[in-house]
């Protein structure tokens, strides 16, 4: 017998939050599950870290950016009923026709997960958006990352509490530890090593970290700065640290291979996005005993340990680089928070909770599947 048949739909499977978590999940239970993928914009670099074991296909998008609804309603229908899987997974705002689309299917479980939102709702959600999720997701499984999208879930979707599962973010504490070999950055220069990993996108505000880096600068501070990640604000922020004359103490690093080993060749890692909701990014750094500069986003405050709450900075350049500016002057400092941040990774942020929890939600679901009938030969597995 065939085991179960996911269909994932995500609005990239470009690395990210999301796309890392279901690798984790994907990976630590093998051919427990069957996986087919949906990349809507054909983006698929996440497939690197998915292990050889695990059976996944990726799909291409039935649908295409700009059609209208009525139609991609059709074409995503079609899927579903050739496909016929045992339960749809969605991901974000990016994926919710999906969910309409399945409103027709009542017999398809479904899980959505919600992990924050874009650039355009940064400073609010956007009504008609709230109405959709509540429409598409109120018979459906919602998972949330964060204490403030359950919140959102509850208070301003008014989705059923029933339905709504806060799972936190965990992470592989084996692997990202400050032990082990660290990157060769290449970085010439002195001064400590200013590190952030993120996607090159508008909301991540990567500018305003390089603003405040060049205050700081001004200031007489040493220091390297590395960003790791790719996106379409490169050439933007490339510029911008040319005008903001930082030369060759800023390195855009491109695409991450090998983020342990990144992260132990930095001194402080910075997160200046103006929306989070609970980035994998800064678990990594705590569990990577790494003192953190941060906006005030998302979950980020009740993410870090207590130690370094301080250090947690309005959405402004010159507050960044307030909250920057000790953690640089200070070895002894960046080392006592960095400890801290590690200590609580481990008693908070273990994935095998994370794991099993994501696990129980799918299972339950399919064994609530109605029947399914015939099967999808034309697909080859891995």
């Amino acid at each position: 017998m065939n085991a179960p048949l996911l269909l994932h739909v995500y609005p990239t499977f470009n690395v990210g939050g999301a796309q890392v978590r279901f690798a984790a999940i994907a990976n630590r239970f093998g051919a427990r599950w069957r996986h087919a993928v949906v990349s809507l914009d054909g983006g698929d670099t996440c497939l690197e870290r998915i292990a050889p074991e695990v059976p996944l296909e990726m799909l291409p998008s039935p649908t295409r950016k700009g059609e209208s609804l009525p139609r991609a309603m059709v074409n995503i229908g079609r899927l579903l009923h050739r496909l016929k899987p045992d339960l749809l997974v969605t991901s974000n705002w990016g994926s919710i026709e999906w969910a309409l689309a399945r409103l027709a299917m009542p017999g398809l479980p479904h899980i959505h997960t919600e992990d924050g939102f874009g650039p355009e709702e940064a400073g609010g959600q956007f009504p008609r958006r709230m109405m959709m999720r509540r429409i598409a997701l109120r018979r459906s499984t919602v998972v949330l990352p964060s204490t403030i999208l359950l919140r959102a879930a509850r208070e301003t979707w008014h989705l059923p509490p029933s339905r709504l599962h806060h799972i936190p973010n965990g992470l592989d504490l084996a692997r990202f530890n400050p032990e082990g070999q660290a990157a060769d950055l290449g970085l010439p220069g002195d001064g400590p090593v200013i590190g952030t990993v993120a996607a090159l996108r508008v909301e991540k505000n990567l500018g305003r970290l390089l603003r405040a880096a060049a205050l700081l600068r001004r200031e007489g501070l040493a220091f390297r700065l590395v960003i790791f990640g790719d996106g379409s604000e490169r050439p933007k922020l490339e510029a911008l640290a040319r005008e903001l004359d930082l030369g060759a103490s800023v390195r855009f690093a491109g695409h991450l291979t090998d983020p342990a080993a990144a992260y132990r060749a930095m001194d402080l890692f910075v997160l200046s996005s103006d929306t989070e909701q609970m980035p994998f990014s800064v678990l990594e750094a705590m569990a990577s005993g790494l003192p953190i500069a941060s906006t005030d986003a998302g979950d980020i405050r009740a993410m870090l340990s207590a130690e370094n709450q301080p250090h947690i900075a309005a959405k402004d350049d010159t507050a960044l680089a307030a909250a920057m500016r000790p953690l640089l002057q200070d070895a002894t400092l960046r080392a006592r928070l960095g400890l801290a941040n590690h200590a609580k990774a481990h008693r908070d942020y273990d994935q095998e909770a994370m794991f099993q929890a994501h696990a129980a939600l799918i299972e339950r679901a399919c064994r609530h599947r109605t029947p399914r009938t015939g099967t999808v030969s034309s697909m080859v597995w891995r």
